[in-house]
């Protein structure tokens, strides 16, 4: 694990002046649009799209849905390695957390758009479906709030450098793409230019850590005249950050006991991080083709990826007896004592009754001084490390072409996601000095095969333009596997149940202590209930490892075309057949009226749906939770078993959507567009996680299975349980103008989002959720953007406001004000072919507010922090905690 010195940060008061400053210059800015800062979107001519559409002459300001395309130089220069960052900085409806502890969703992050979960935006490459990732978001708070539950794409494994472009389709597409384009459809394409590009950057957050390295490299070459193949590989490698205090219970330890300050976790950092965890990894794409005729084409794509993070969790405190601290829950501080984790308070007795005894039954223990103390393995407590390792492999191969009029594309995908899971400095509680300090929970995988014939056909039947016919059928296989974990990780071992305890009053003869054997009764003295499986996260069990399976059939139907010389219309319609639920059937209709030559409404009415993933039907993921300070398991079942059943489960049906689209295109000069597009989504029996049940004796009596879990622990499963109303507005556009002997680009991105529960299946869903689902997103966002260019001379500079959000799930009462941030880069080009870069991410070094005292979240005076340290809200906001990001970025290209 690598840190760095941790270094004081700008003052309050110079980021205050530019954020005012910004602000002000920002909102009195013109509202230009946004488009990629390519050497596309710099011409005067239109960007053809081929999303959305399956026509060929199809543009940005004429199509009949809304389509943004980012160019490869805004993908590429975003300081980030990490795909989903970059088109969180570009994309105003796209948002993503932080995610600094939240399990393994800190490995996946699930993005969101327009509001609406990760998988209900559908992913392509070259107009061909992306593969989910391994990991279904089973995580519990603000991180997954727009997302929980939910089975998407990782979009971390994309190098940035293979791509020419991305087209994000602002519409709901499942007619034309079948399951999951409900909210939209991000598709990516590949370059398959010539030539040789190089990329190294270096950068680090002001505080001095998280230092970041990317080398990345693309290569292209033309095989004869007939075809090419272009390669892109990238390494990066991101240091950790740390941005909250340690827990007040470690410094108490520190400062009374300095003894065992070294021996605290991640000594002389806070003893439980709170920032970017660590991480590596590796990513490749290729793509290739190959005229086999004058009339058809080989093809063949793949994305390849590997990456390993080590994340922080909860610190485990050991503290001898208890302290008095000072705890201030909004109404002044109060003195309040605290102590360690309750598993070193009380020690394991190891000598169990003599076999035959009379006066020490069996079943019961011996108090006696043959114990184990955690605190001899543990020391000053312990935080687990969580590692994951993500393996991706995709691939497609197919060939198109045409006969005549009619154009054909035949293609076959083949996919596999892994994610494997692990763990280190942490125990198995229920097996005390027999436990294991490191863990392997199992591998989750996710694999796919897609096989597609689409067909378009242009037929002349007399209207303004030909009408473009066109049809396909898809066959669809998903395969989801869980491996079995360490029997440790998820097992309950000899410490798991509470245990009668006896003293030895003279040789052989014992003393029950208390007045009963049996631990429930009143006055019962016994030894305390380990929790099973692994402290922080639980492995799969034999039980629930395994392979589910789902296969679904589909075919569509399209028509498209000018039915005057102002009027285009579209229609398609779409049916899918699915092994577990049956038959879905959608629609949809788009249009667009050139009022004038500068001037056009557009239109769009369309159904979709999303069929639940193998996934999230068999999804079994065991964690560590604290209630009342005290450790809990929860676990997430699958649908079908035994104990999601026990609790009334029943199967999981598909989310149905309907979509509906208003907007007004402005061309008022060859160098100024504006797009606005209103939109509304009703989305009905939405997947989510169940209310929690508490597992009782009793209830694991009756289904011994629940011993995984244990007393008190909490169970819950997948189920459809709300409905939900989306509702916003998208600017989009642009202003292109000559400025000092250079060009001038101003482009500016506005949404405004507002999602709404319309109903929710009594008990399942809390009102904190709902809270969390309506704000957890900036209703507001806004990106303005200005790229000046002169001869070799480059000057970037960005603007990004967020109106103020909430995370009522982890922080009750409070509202997170609006922040504006600011990025700038500065590039000279030499010797015709190297560019280098400076610039800053967060110039002015901005972080969202800091949480407030209250009664859920009290603030400690010892380190003004919560009880674990966090300073800055946990999931880090619509745009991080981390703060000012500098970076230098060296380009070659021949």
């Amino acid at each position: 694990m690598r840190s760095s010195a941790i270094r004081r940060g700008r003052s309050a008061a110079l980021a205050a002046t530019a954020t005012a400053t910004a602000m002000s210059f920002f909102l009195a800015t013109p509202a230009f649009a946004q488009t990629a800062a390519t050497d596309e979107a710099k011409s005067d001519e239109p960007s053809i799209v081929v999303i959305g559409t399956r026509r060929t002459d199809r543009t940005q300001t004429d199509s009949a849905s809304p389509v943004d395309v980012i160019g490869a130089a805004e993908l590429t220069s975003q300081p980030t390695a990490n795909m989903i960052d970059a088109v969180k900085n570009i994309v105003p409806s796209f948002y993503v957390g932080q995610n600094s502890i939240s399990d393994a969703s800190t490995f996946v992050r699930a993005p969101s758009l327009r509001g609406l979960p990760s998988d209900q935006v559908l992913v392509m490459l070259n107009g061909k479906r992306f593969n989910r990732s391994a990991l279904v978001q089973v995580y519990v708070g603000g991180d997954t709030g727009l997302s929980f539950g939910s089975h998407g794409s990782d979009l971390s494994s994309l190098p940035t450098l293979a791509f020419k472009s991305l087209e994000v389709l602002r519409d709901g597409a499942t007619a034309q793409y079948g399951s999951d384009a409900i909210a939209g459809v991000l598709n990516y394409g590949l370059r398959d230019d010539a030539g040789i590009e190089m990329v190294a950057r270096y950068g680090q957050y002001y505080k001095g850590d998280g230092e970041s390295y990317q080398i990345a490299a693309n290569v292209g070459t033309k095989i004869g005249d007939r075809g090419f193949i272009n390669v892109t590989g990238e390494y990066d490698d991101d240091g950790q950050t740390s941005r909250g205090e340690t827990r007040p219970i470690a410094a108490a330890l520190a400062t009374n006991f300095p003894s065992l300050a070294s021996q605290l976790p991640h000594y002389p950092l806070p003893a439980q991080i709170w920032g970017s965890s660590p991480g590596w990894g590796w990513k490749a794409v290729v793509n290739a083709e190959y005229e086999l005729s004058d009339s058809a084409k080989f093809y063949a794509f793949g994305n390849f990826a590997h990456a390993k993070a080590d994340q922080s969790f909860n610190y485990r405190p050991y503290y001898p007896g208890s302290v008095t601290l000072q705890r201030d829950s909004g109404a002044g501080p109060v003195p309040v004592s605290v102590s360690g984790n309750a598993n070193f308070n009380f020690p394991y007795y190891l000598t169990n009754c003599p076999t035959g005894s009379a006066t020490c039954l069996a079943g019961g223990v011996v108090q006696d001084t043959n114990v184990f103390n955690l605190n001899t393995l543990y020391p000053a407590g312990f935080t687990p490390r969580f590692v994951g390792k993500t393996d991706q492999a995709f691939g497609v191969a197919g060939i198109k072409g045409d006969m005549g009029k009619l154009n054909y594309d035949l293609s076959a995908s083949l996919s596999r996601n892994q994610l494997d899971l692990s763990m280190y400095n942490s125990i198995n509680f229920s097996y005390g000095p027999q436990s294991q300090t490191a863990f392997q929970f199992g591998k989750l995988i996710q694999k796919e095969f897609n096989a597609n014939l689409d067909l378009t056909y242009e037929l002349d039947a007399g209207l303004a333009s030909p009408l473009t016919v066109s049809g396909g059928l898809e066959y669809r296989r998903e395969t989801y596997t869980s491996t079995e974990g360490d029997v440790q990780s998820y097992a309950a071992g000899p410490f798991a149940l509470s245990r009668p305890l006896y003293t030895q009053t003279s040789p052989g003869v014992y003393a029950l202590v208390g007045t009963s054997t049996n631990c429930s009764d009143p006055g019962a003295v016994c030894t305390r209930a380990r929790s099973p499986a692994a402290s922080g996260y639980g492995g799969t069990s034999p039980v629930y490892a395994g392979t589910s399976h789902e296969s679904s059939y589909g075919a569509y139907i399209g028509l498209e075309g000018d039915l005057t010389d102002t009027l285009s219309m579209g229609l398609a319609a779409r049916l899918e057949h699915y092994d577990s639920f049956g038959e879905a059937v959608v629609s949809k209709v788009n249009a667009i009226w050139h009022a004038t030559p500068q001037i056009a409404l557009r239109g769009t009415i369309g159904t979709g749906f999303h069929a639940p993933s193998p996934g999230q039907n068999n999804t079994q993921v065991l964690t560590t939770n604290f209630r009342a300070g005290n450790a809990i398991q929860t676990g997430t079942f699958p649908v079908t078993s035994a104990i999601a059943q026990y609790y009334g489960a029943i199967p999981l049906k598909p989310e149905k959507s309907t979509n509906y689209g208003v907007g007004l295109v402005l061309e008022p000069t060859s160098n100024i567009n504006l797009t606005i597009d209103l939109y509304s989504i009703q989305v009905r029996d939405r997947i989510f996680i169940s209310q929690t049940y508490t597992v009782t004796p009793g209830d694991i009596t009756a289904l011994p299975e629940l011993a995984s879990v244990g007393d008190g622990g909490d169970v819950n499963y997948f189920t459809n349980a709300l409905d939900t109303s989306t509702r916003g507005i998208d600017v989009v556009g642009t202003y292109r103008t000559d400025l000092a002997d250079g060009k001038l680009n101003l482009t500016l991105a506005y949404n405004y989002n507002e999602n709404t529960v319309k109903r929710s299946v009594a008990g399942t869903i809390s009102p904190e959720q709902i809270d969390v689902i309506k704000n957890l997103a900036p209703h507001h966002r806004l990106n303005l953007t200005a790229g000046w260019t002169m001869g070799d001379f480059g000057l970037n500079l960005a603007g990004h406001y967020y109106s103020s959000w909430r995370a009522e799930t982890d922080y009750p009462g409070q509202t997170f004000g609006a922040k504006v941030t600011a990025d700038a880069e500065v590039s000279y080009t030499f010797m015709d072919h190297f560019t280098l870069a400076v610039g800053a991410n967060n110039l002015f070094d901005t972080y969202p507010d800091r949480i407030k005292a209250t009664a859920d979240n009290p603030i400690f005076t010892l380190t003004n922090s919560t009880a674990d340290g966090q300073v800055y809200p946990r999931m880090g906001g619509p745009f991080g905690f981390n703060g000012g990001f500098w970076y230098a970025r060296l380009k070659v290209k021949y």
